[in-house]
């Protein structure tokens, strides 16, 4: 038996509470990796946990991350060179360190264009390139000037829970 398809819903300018809170849920229905994005701020390193990352040219290289105005360190990453770390698997306690869970203090990597975390399945260290008004949020773009990946599981999130994807998953750098 086929299901019938719910009536579109009416999405207006502004969302009720109840509407968001099913709007954030739809969202959420999409499977996203776990990145942090880090960088020094004018008093202190920051680093700020989000899923929402993109890569947006290879020429010239450029990714996206979405920043949530509320995060304690939005308003410092405007025009400041930052380090996107996307996470393994094992690193589901640097995601809510980040996040505002704090645990031990992490290992960083000194570099000359951002500070990163240690031992990451793979980093982009970007220069600001440019950022647009998102609504709440910020989109910055950033120039890749630097990055690698090691081998590893991916941390994940769907439905509001981590999950893995396993390295097997990854990748088609053979295929290009």
């Amino acid at each position: 038996m086929i299901a019938k398809p719910e009536a579109a819903p009416n999405v207006p300018g502004r969302t009720s509470v109840p509407r968001a809170h099913h709007f954030r849920g739809s969202l959420g229905r999409f499977a996203t990796g776990v990145a942090i994005v880090t960088f020094d701020g004018v008093t202190k390193r920051h680093g700020i946990t989000v899923n929402s990352f993109t890569s947006v040219s290879m020429e010239p290289p450029l990714v996206l991350v979405s920043i949530a105005r509320a995060a304690k360190a939005h308003d410092e990453l405007a025009g400041r060179p930052f380090t996107v770390n996307i996470l393994g698997a094992e690193q589901r306690q640097l995601a809510m360190h980040f996040a505002g869970r704090p645990g031990p203090e992490p290992l960083w990597v000194e570099s000359p264009t951002a500070p990163r975390l240690s031992n990451v399945l793979a980093y982009f260290e970007c220069k600001p390139w440019a950022a647009y008004d998102g609504g709440d949020h910020t989109l910055y773009l950033g120039e890749v000037v630097d990055f690698n990946y090691r081998n590893g599981d991916a941390l994940a999130f769907a439905n509001s829970a981590f999950t893995t994807i396993p390295e097997s998953q990854l990748g088609m750098e053979d295929l290009l």
